[in-house]
């Protein structure tokens, strides 16, 4: 089992930025591949970023990408979402996400969620 908390998400203005943070804890977190996803008001939850267990790899939406960062800390069961540039239509609820299988996590089937965090950009 992996419990997930996400934390860091808030008001900003557009132009601004923000750093999310997921802290997993339950056993072999460096084992897990982990992602971000998005869900704004009214639409489907979407894919926005994933890190291989080891950090080599890394994908982002298009539409994130040069504007937001994934990072992670094994030694501290952490992962990092970085947000740049924010626009008004970077406004959601933002998840972080863990799969074993990297395949699964980017589709959208992980096997562990977290609770979410919202953010909110004003124009």
């Amino acid at each position: 089992q992996v419990q997930l908390v996400e934390s860091g998400g808030g008001l900003v203005q557009a132009g601004g930025s923000l750093r999310l943070s997921c802290a997993a804890s339950g056993r072999s977190f460096s084992a897990y591949h982990m992602g971000w996803f998005r869900q704004a008001p009214g639409k489907e939850r979407e894919f926005v970023a994933s890190i291989s267990w080891n950090s080599i790899t890394t994908y982002y939406a298009d539409s994130v990408k040069g504007r937001f960062t994934i990072s992670r800390d094994n030694a501290k069961n952490t992962v990092l979402l970085q947000i740049n540039s924010l626009k008004p239509e970077d406004t959601a609820v933002y998840y972080c996400a863990a799969d074993r299988s990297e395949s699964q996590l980017r589709v959208g089937v992980p096997s562990y969620w977290g609770q979410g965090t919202q953010v909110t950009v004003s124009s």
